[in-house]
């Protein structure tokens, strides 16, 4: 492996490039993404995402494994840059980096792309606002076992730094469609695959009904819920019951909820 580039200079034009890269348009116009942090590219790598460039600085790293991660990452054909303390703190997004950041190209999957098993198990998010939620929801997927995440009509980038750092890598692990609310629901009727949503205004309780069987699981926007379109054209509106004063939960927390008592269900 050749020796890694040295960089120092705040003023260096590849430093400046990863903080642009920080916002949506240079990302698209580049069609690449960030990736911080030794899990997340740890992931990367075993998901065998191309990455392009890996920036490092040992004086931030957290343990002794970044050496081989970086060898990996290398030999796999991205190009290795060593930056200075200063230089990486610059491009970090974290407050605490570990000294870890890579570029990764973005890519774009179809509904039709999808490989379903008989009976799959999906997720649908329509119009996320916070990368935070959507990262922590891609997360809660990955764990609940979905065979995939459809986002709709999205507010927010699915390649947001944060939404890569709140999946801890998932991002590279379950497999990920942007796609219109209208062609999403027909893609779904035509498979069979019956759609629960969930609404504070729906009668039947989440844990009373049947989440066996082809399930797409659909959840809607932190500020508005599902939009009508959803609530009209959804097989089965559900609700998670309420004991408190609080008439709604976040909809990364409302999604574990539904998705692990689908889960209980499908293993029963």
């Amino acid at each position: 492996m050749d020796a890694p580039e040295k960089i120092s200079s705040l003023q260096n034009p590849r430093v400046k490039q990863l903080v642009k890269l920080r916002d949506r348009r240079p990302r698209d116009e580049a069609g690449v993404f960030l990736v911080e942090g030794y899990r997340e590219i740890r992931r990367a790598l075993e998901k065998r995402v191309a990455l392009r460039e890996v920036y490092f600085s040992p004086d931030w790293f957290l343990g002794e494994n970044e050496p081989a991660l970086l060898a990996q990452a290398a030999s796999a054909g991205a190009q290795l840059f060593e930056l200075s303390k200063d230089a990486f703190a610059k491009v970090a997004y974290r407050e605490r980096p570990d000294g870890l950041l890579a570029v990764a190209p973005q890519w774009s999957r179809k509904l039709d792309d999808l490989v379903l098993p008989t009976a799959p198990f999906l997720l649908v998010v329509e119009a996320i606002e916070k990368p935070g939620n959507l990262g922590t929801i891609l997360r809660s997927a990955d764990a609940a076992g979905c065979d995939a995440v459809i986002v709709c009509d999205p507010v927010t980038d699915i390649f947001n730094p944060n939404v890569v750092r709140a999946s801890t890598g998932v991002l590279f692990s379950v497999p990920l469609v942007v796609e219109e609310s209208a062609r999403v629901q027909g893609w779904l009727m035509a498979k069979g695959v019956r759609t629960v949503a969930t609404t504070p205004a729906a009668e039947k309780i989440y844990s009373d009904v049947d989440l066996r069987g082809p399930l797409a699981v659909v959840m809607g926007s932190e500020q508005y819920g599902l939009s009508e379109f959803w609530l009209t054209h959804a097989d089965v509106p559900v609700r998670i019951p309420m004991a408190g004063q609080a008439d709604s939960l976040n909809v990364a927390m409302a999604t574990i909820i539904t998705l692990f008592e689908a889960l209980r269900q499908r293993r029963l």
